[in-house]
């Protein structure tokens, strides 16, 4: 991603007698100085609620889903920052993680893991990658369709008020959305492309798919080692592009949605602290999130939300569905049935094409079968 750099100007107060030097030329990016702001920002905050002092600049009239449609509608609001987990994708029938019942860490069992986490430990895969890869022919990328939330997002880049979306997820229904590579960052990487562990030799989806739905552990063309989907395991860092991008990104955010998500995984669910004072953030989950313990959010740690508090002035949680909540959002916008039409049309689109390659896939097979006689007879 590129964006061009932007000095921003200062103002000097010029006195009298006094020669202003010339301005030297500075190599330091827009994104630097801003995550340079922005920590600064950070210990301001810190020290005023500490020490009680200063008053934040309340930008919602009312701290409500109400609140937050009358404020994208003033037209002040052409920033805004999307964070995402797999709450958003439950509807499409692929299970979010940490439910207690349904939850994926809940349901490993027959993988015979020695704890749940294995699964997606990157020492552990190293040497024992066929239950990764069984689950993934069971959640793989291609079987499942967009939800509601993933389409609301894609309506607020096409009225140009979404900056980015910060996913967590893995399944690329983002993408199949409409969102491209600018707008989207995949904090926990993606099954878009694979790597191989060995010598980096890439790979792409349709070979990834090829290679999993055949049974067989993926295996290198080059040098036989395993290929990995490039999806974030425990004991691996983070895309670069995930830390240069939250630089440029959270100090310009003029409102922060976080859909989907119990902000508990680090660094991801530190994001909510990364955004101005003033900036609002409004919460859609099925629960609420990210209030920090009040030590852990003086250390700056898991994002401090402050939904119910007399100083509560910016944080909104609308407690339900991702689905349900977007399209109650969309309702106060007056997108409700633009969202609705966006969905049946994608989806009836998505539905013609898999219907398409299974006719190709079931008239390749009946080619084969009658080849196979043909070739006995001639035999």
């Amino acid at each position: 991603m590129s964006e061009a750099s932007e000095r921003p100007k200062e103002e000097e107060e010029e006195e009298e007698e006094v020669t202003p030097e010339p301005e030297e030329d500075s190599d330091d990016s827009s994104g630097e100085e801003a995550a340079g702001n922005t920590e600064m920002d950070f210990l301001r905050n810190l020290f005023s609620s500490t020490l009680g002092l200063g008053s934040p600049e309340k930008v919602l009239d009312d701290l409500t889903l109400e609140g937050v449609a009358r404020y994208i509608k003033s037209g002040k609001c052409k920033n805004i920052i999307c964070m995402v987990g797999a709450g958003i994708s439950t509807s499409a029938g692929i299970p979010d993680f940490r439910s207690p019942e349904t939850g994926l860490y809940a349901n490993l069992q027959k993988y015979n893991l020695p704890y749940p986490e294995a699964i997606f430990q990157i020492d552990y895969f190293k040497k024992h990658p066929e239950p990764f890869f069984a689950l993934a022919r069971e959640l793989y990328p291609g079987q499942f369709k967009p939800t509601i939330c993933h389409y609301f997002m894609k309506l607020l880049k096409d009225k140009g008020h979404l900056r980015r979306c910060y996913s967590q997820n893995i399944d690329t229904l983002e993408r199949v959305a409409g969102l491209e590579g600018e707008d989207l960052i995949e904090a926990h990487g993606t099954f878009f492309t694979s790597h191989c562990v060995s010598c980096s030799e890439e790979f792409n989806l349709d070979w990834m798919r090829d290679q999993i739905f055949s049974d067989d552990v993926p295996r290198c063309d080059a040098c036989g080692s395993l290929v990995k989907p490039d999806i974030v395991f425990f004991g691996e860092n983070l895309p670069v592009r995930f830390f240069t991008s939250m630089k440029m990104d959270f100090p310009r955010c003029d409102l922060l949605i976080v859909m989907g998500t119990s902000l508990q995984v680090q660094p991801f669910a530190g994001l909510v602290g990364r955004v101005s004072k003033s900036c609002p953030r409004l919460l859609i989950n099925m629960e609420k999130a990210g209030q920090a313990d009040p030590m852990l959010g003086l250390l700056g740690f898991g994002g401090g939300m402050d939904f119910e508090s007399d100083k509560a002035y910016r944080d909104v949680a609308h407690i339900s569905t991702c689905d349900d909540g977007c399209l109650a959002l969309a309702e106060l916008l007056g997108w409700k049935e633009e969202l609705t039409e966006l969905v049946k049309k994608e989806h009836g689109r998505i539905d013609s094409q898999d219907q398409r390659e299974k006719s190709k896939g079931a008239a390749a097979n009946e080619s084969s079968a009658s080849e196979a006689p043909a070739a006995r007879k001639e035999e």
